[in-house]
């Protein structure tokens, strides 16, 4: 018998209300559970032990709470919808059209559905079996078709209107794996022969920005509140901070928290004059908010602690090294059959085998097409490393990427001008936050912290804080730079 069990709990597009979450909480800390995890999904995860499961599973069923022990024979529908108002988003796309399409799923997909907004890179776009992509058009979408253990993909005819989205899913589960077709003909043959969908032509392919990972940690502005990213280095939340942080959205009236495909946790619409309430239940979990933007580029495996230690591994080299990965995102795969998602792959394998036993395990580093973690296509960097010689050859993958978008970018910016009498170039200071990477720049000033134009550094308050992530202003580092006559 197992000592422990896995169990999830699916949170459709990452979306979970607070007395939801609450109730569960609740729950699994009567069953003597006192962490949680979320999952690359936007799952919740849990460990409990067998004496305690079926106490658990009575609760759960009692409250008509769905979940899954040991299996992945649901996975859950992610979405961007965590990012919506708070990165970039499209012309059309809402949270109201989010919840429209969840609404179509009156059962358990059997297949992975994304659905993303075009406009964003913060969470993946073909990780999915039907990845729904909006497009220009509103109210019409996307969709790729990847085939259940296959890398083939394929793009469906046509675009596919809002509401029909649920049932066209529905359709095309049941002819892959119902029917067992994989051919993309047959496939669309037999979904559309059935019934009737409202469609127009797709005429091209979905044209999707360039990855940019936006810093997802800590308070941030937008508009005339703030939203607050959790991410724990060890991937565990203490049930005890969740339950203060459930019960204070419940108090200030925020509706919903959002999952991401990072691990990390998203709370919207928290208003100004509750700003205190949100950093003393911070402090009271001593909750650090204030990671550097590389460590948040990572996603590991669920289930697994390894992957999260091989990555702090390579951080604390990164750190040491101050090695640049702006630009860059990490996955970190310990088992065969498992997927994260990356522009750089870090694949463990055994270097020998006796029967079913793997000896000195090594590790292979990959890199998708043009560095896009959205790419299918691997290429591999590095074959049979030791862990030894692991971090290096990332910060040699590093620094080969970054030479090469400087080439790129020099090629595009380079301007041929008349040859002019040059006068001296001047040099000055600006502060940037080393979270962020926001600037204060004297010249400018900080019209968000109505900072005039002019103001030294050494003159702001002493409680100045970056206007982005509220980093205090000791934290803030000097730069020179160059001003180019």
């Amino acid at each position: 018998m197992r000592d422990y069990y896995t169990l999830k709990v699916n949170l459709p597009a990452g979306i979970v209300s607070p007395g939801t979450l609450q109730t569960l909480l609740k729950l699994a800390y009567e069953a003597k559970v006192r962490t949680v995890r979320f999952g690359a999904r936007q799952q919740l995860l849990m460990t409990v032990h067998y004496e305690d499961m079926r106490f658990l599973e009575k609760d759960l069923k009692q409250h008509q709470i769905t979940y899954e022990l040991n299996s992945e024979q649901y996975p859950n529908i992610i979405s961007s919808y965590c990012g919506e108002d708070v990165f970039r988003t499209g012309a059309w796309l809402r949270e109201s059209e989010y919840h429209t399409v969840l609404d179509q799923f009156d059962y358990q997909p059997r297949l992975k559905v994304n659905l993303s907004d075009s406009n964003q890179s913060f969470t993946p776009f073909f990780t999915g079996n039907l990845n729904f992509i909006a497009s220009p058009d509103p109210h019409f979408w996307y969709l790729y078709v990847r085939p259940k253990q296959t890398n083939t993909l394929f793009r469906w005819p046509e675009l596919i209107y809002t509401n029909n989205i649920g049932r066209l899913a529905k359709a095309v589960e049941e002819a892959m794996l119902g029917e067992g077709l994989q051919d993309e003909e047959l496939l669309y043959q037999a979904v559309t022969g059935a019934q009737s969908f409202i469609t127009q032509p797709a005429v091209q392919e979905v044209e999707l920005p360039e990855f940019s990972l936006p810093y997802y940690e800590g308070f941030n502005r937008y508009g005339q509140r703030s939203w607050l990213g959790l991410y724990r280095r060890d991937e565990h939340f203490s049930i005890a901070f969740l339950l203060d942080v459930c019960a204070l959205c419940l108090k200030t009236r925020i509706g919903e928290l959002c999952v991401t495909p990072w691990k990390s946790l998203i709370i919207k619409g928290i208003g100004e004059k509750d700003r205190a309430a949100w950093s003393y239940v911070l402090g009271k979990h001593n909750i650090n908010v204030r990671h550097a933007a590389n460590e948040l580029a990572w996603q590991t495996e669920d289930h697994t602690d390894e992957g999260t230690e091989l990555k702090n591994y390579v951080l604390r080299y990164f750190a040491k090294n101050d090695t640049r990965t702006f630009g860059l995102c990490f996955g970190v795969q310990t088992r065969p059959k498992s997927e994260v998602f990356g522009s750089v792959l870090v694949r463990k394998r055994p270097l020998l085998r006796l029967g079913q036993l793997a000896l000195f395990s090594v590790y292979d580093i990959y890199c998708t097409e043009n560095f896009n973690p959205n790419s299918r296509t691997y290429r591999l960097f590095e074959k049979g490393l030791f862990k030894l010689h692991l971090p290096n050859q990332l910060n040699r993958l590093c620094r080969k990427f970054n030479a090469r978008r400087l080439e790129e970018d020099g090629e595009t910016v380079r301007i041929d001008t008349e040859k002019t009498e040059s006068s001296p170039n001047k040099a000055t200071s600006i502060y940037q936050c080393p979270h962020c990477f926001t600037v204060y720049d004297e010249q400018y000033g900080d019209t968000r912290s109505n900072i005039p134009a002019g103001t030294r550094f050494d003159q702001l308050p002493v409680d100045y804080q970056c206007s982005t992530c509220d980093a205090p202003k000791a934290e803030l580092r000097e730069l020179t730079v160059e001003l180019v006559s």
